[in-house]
């Protein structure tokens, strides 16, 4: 099974008590547990949340869920959705109840927080040379036969780093050998005859079993369909060349992973080119900002914008703010920051106000700068907007929308609350 079945993290999520550590929540539910408060389902607006506060639409939030299930499904990929997006485990059950085969994330302590909740499949995106954290790794391992773990190598030195800290390991800890998305690129082997030299170092690994071959296309310098499709190709010969040296020896299946949000849809078409080798093929995707989708970053990069008859994402987050100042015809001030909004890749976007239970379109309002703890809007003429009016925002990139926030409220579309979801970073 993916999930631990007599994990009670979960149950233990629901007790939590409500109080001054989560932000936005109303003050009269201090005290209540974060299930009292859910079975409440209190609105939204009405119900005594304050500003700010980050909502996740439950509507947006399940087609999304769906809508990448059926992709992958459709497409003969196994999911791996990337965690760290959210850091909620809530949301990795979500997904795994939405057919994945279990999470990837990038750190020890993610993985620790993972396993608390009964995930039993982890692929991490990284080279683990950790001795402390190799040693949690192996004792999992070697406690629950059960649990699958697969983590990247990209150097002789990392193996060599790797074998000695899991020296007495029952279990080898199962690594792919990560290729680079070329010159520059973050992380990763350059060149297929340095990979060789990783493969080899860690065949004369006893701690270390080679499953497969990995990587980022996100990283392809210059990224375009061309460019990223040729990188794939070679992640897929590189796989093969491998098998035909009978690398994968002892191995149950070979696994062929890549995967952001950007480039999917490449993934997709050249894993579905993979030829037969000697043994079967987890062909691995490792997506994971579509769970909330965003109105900035990736609804511009998304696949669906090239391939719009598979579907198309919804950006889910909403942040409700207040404004708190009018100082002129062309300003105004509401109180979100820095603290509360992503704002690396974009600034939020102004999107809808809400006054005396009305809610419509936030024209003529933009988003000019952040302070830690206010947004600065500029209004035209046009725009109608008042001290106390809600205005709910967009945002871009969730990877820095959820670690913003601690407990979100998730909200159906007429505002009733239906769920907390806590986040672990």
């Amino acid at each position: 099974m993916v999930l631990d079945p007599g994990s009670d993290a979960y149950t233990l999520l629901a007790e939590e008590r409500v109080d001054h550590r989560f932000k936005g929540l109303p003050p009269d539910a201090d005290g209540l547990t974060v299930g009292e408060l859910a079975a409440q389902r209190r609105n939204l607006f009405t119900g005594g949340f304050t500003t700010p506060v980050l909502a996740l639409s439950a509507e947006r939030l399940e087609h999304n869920l769906k809508l990448m299930e059926t992709y992958t499904a459709r497409h003969g990929l196994v999911f791996a959705p990337h965690g760290k997006t959210s850091m909620a485990p809530q949301l990795f059950r979500r997904q795994i109840e939405h057919g994945a085969w279990g999470i990837t994330l990038a750190v020890p302590h993610q993985v620790r927080v993972a396993r608390a909740f009964g995930v039993r499949r982890v692929f991490l995106a990284n080279e683990l040379v950790d001795p402390a954290a190799l040693r949690w790794i192996s004792g999992e391992l070697d406690a629950d036969p059960g649990f699958r773990f697969v983590c990247y190598v990209d150097s002789v030195r990392g193996v060599e780093l790797m074998d000695a800290a899991l020296a007495g390991s029952a279990r080898p800890v199962d690594v792919v050998v990560e290729l680079a998305g070329g010159e520059g690129a973050r992380t990763g082997v350059r060149t297929e005859a340095e990979c060789a030299a990783v493969a080899d170092a860690v065949a004369g690994a006893r701690g270390l079993r080679l499953v497969g071959v990995a990587g980022y296309e996100g990283e392809v310098p210059d990224a375009d369909p061309e460019r990223v499709r040729a990188w794939l190709r070679r992640l897929v010969a590189l796989a093969a060349d491998f098998d035909e040296a009978g690398r994968f020896a002892g191995v149950e299946e070979i696994v062929v992973s890549a995967g952001g949000s950007a480039w999917f849809d490449a993934v997709a078409d050249v894993f579905a080119e993979i030829p037969e080798l000697s043994l079967p093929v987890l062909k691995m995707l490792r997506s994971g900002a579509y769970v909330s989708h965003d109105d900035g970053h990736y609804r511009e990069l998304t696949p669906f914008n090239r391939v719009p008859e598979e579907g198309a994402l919804e950006p889910a987050f909403r942040l409700w703010t207040q404004v708190v100042s009018r100082p002129s015809a062309a300003q105004a001030f509401a109180n979100a920051g820095k603290r509360d909004a992503a704002y690396d890749l974009d600034l939020p976007f102004a999107q809808v106000v809400r006054r005396d239970g009305a809610e419509r379109p936030a024209d003529g309002i933009s988003v000019a700068s952040l302070s830690d703890q206010h947004a600065w809007l500029r209004t035209a003429p046009e725009a109608d907007l008042e001290v106390g009016d809600w205005l709910g925002l967009g945002l871009s990139h969730p990877c820095t929308s959820f670690d913003k926030w601690v407990l979100i409220p998730v909200a159906e579309a007429d505002g009733t609350v239906v769920d907390y979801i806590r986040t672990f970073f």
